[in-house]
């Protein structure tokens, strides 16, 4: 199979790429504009393979895509581009506006007149995957008060810039199976962790400041929820659906691991006192600072992926104590890594962070 992967330098898409090289014979297209957060040195061991080719390219060129399709000839696309980090979206609508809804509607436009190019076996086996994320459907109340949990079905209710951009993409693909007829496929994740996590999200940024002596900022009290897959179960994920699923559905993917925020931030300080016995900042759990809460923060996000195990026999790999156990252990084993995208090293200039 050959694969076009939009995003495939970012996060969940390296991921994706990296899981693709490794268990399979198939072919991938990378396009990465290579923003802030497209970062290239987590793709080494892909990019030695001669089944990976990285295209620098923006996906809102419409000229430049079609070149791509002719000249690739994919099978599948797995749209993963994206901006994604909540406070940007905040500070500055644009550029989600522009990447996440004009960018979509750039890709459906051009994976559209390729596929009414090809014969009608080849028409029938195409697959336009669009990723997406459970922050559309908004908020959930507390479980204990049965606040249930995000289906298929559910609502969407975005409440941040960022939240209503992938919205409006969701939308978008929807639309153009069931006018167009284009075979698509959605997904509609939780949220991820694991190795190469860039370090403005939650997760690596309190490995990162923790290491570092530095305060940990949460958010009001810490009691936001989260439901946390790791990212290589989402990029099996990925794949399962694009080769099992059936065209015009979504599918939600959870890992079945909700945790209030305080408590993760917690339990990495937890897991530092271990690993690093010999630190000055023990215990670091005192490095924990809390501070004013972001607007329309979302109290809580969990997803019922029953739909994805029942008909695709997908299920996540990793619980989350080992998971996160060895996401800081991969953060203490690679420190060059992130000190390159700290220094801004990675690409040329100095990178500066929010706070989740």
């Amino acid at each position: 199979m050959k694969l076009l992967i939009t995003g495939g330098a970012g996060f969940i898409g390296s991921a994706v790429v990296r899981h693709v090289i490794r268990t399979t014979d198939w072919s991938v297209a990378n396009v990465d504009k290579l923003t802030y957060a497209g970062n290239l040195e987590s793709l080494a061991e892909a990019r030695t393979s001669n089944r990976h080719r990285h295209f620098q390219v923006d996906i809102c060129d419409r000229p430049a895509i079609d070149a791509i399709f002719a000249e690739v000839g994919p099978d599948a696309v797995l749209h993963l581009a994206a901006e994604s980090h909540v406070d940007r979206s905040i500070d500055g609508a644009a550029p989600f506006i522009e990447t996440n809804v004009r960018g979509t509607y750039t890709m459906l436009e051009s994976a559209l007149a390729w596929w009414r190019t090809l014969d009608p076996d080849a028409r029938a086996r195409f697959r336009f995957q669009h990723i997406s994320t459970d922050e559309v459907f908004g908020s959930l109340g507390p479980a204990e008060k049965g606040g249930g949990r995000f289906t298929e079905t559910t609502p969407y209710a975005p409440n941040s810039p960022y939240s209503a951009s992938k919205a409006a993409s969701d939308h978008l693909v929807r639309a153009w199976h069931h006018t167009y007829g284009l075979p698509v496929l959605t997904t509609n994740c939780s949220n991820n962790y694991g190795p190469y996590h860039f370090p403005e999200k939650l997760i690596p940024l309190i490995i990162i400041r923790a290491l570092r002596g530095e305060r940990l900022p949460v958010y009001g009290r810490g009691e936001n929820v989260r439901d946390w897959l790791h990212v290589e179960d989402h990029a099996e994920a990925l794949v399962t659906v694009l080769t099992r699923g059936r065209p015009g559905e979504t599918y939600n993917v959870g890992g079945d691991s909700e945790r209030r925020n305080i408590d993760v931030v917690r339990a990495i300080c937890r897991l530092l006192d271990e690993m690093q016995p010999d630190s000055a900042h023990r215990p670091h759990e005192r490095l924990i600072e809390f501070v004013t809460d972001r607007p329309g923060h979302d109290a809580r996000y969990a997803i019922d992926a029953s739909k994805i195990r029942s008909e695709l026999g997908w299920r996540p790999r990793h619980d989350f104590e080992q998971g996160l156990r060895d996401t800081v252990r991969w953060f203490l084993d690679h420190k060059p890594w992130w000190e390159r995208v700290m220094s801004g090293a990675y690409r040329g200039e100095r990178l500066g962070l929010a706070r989740e």
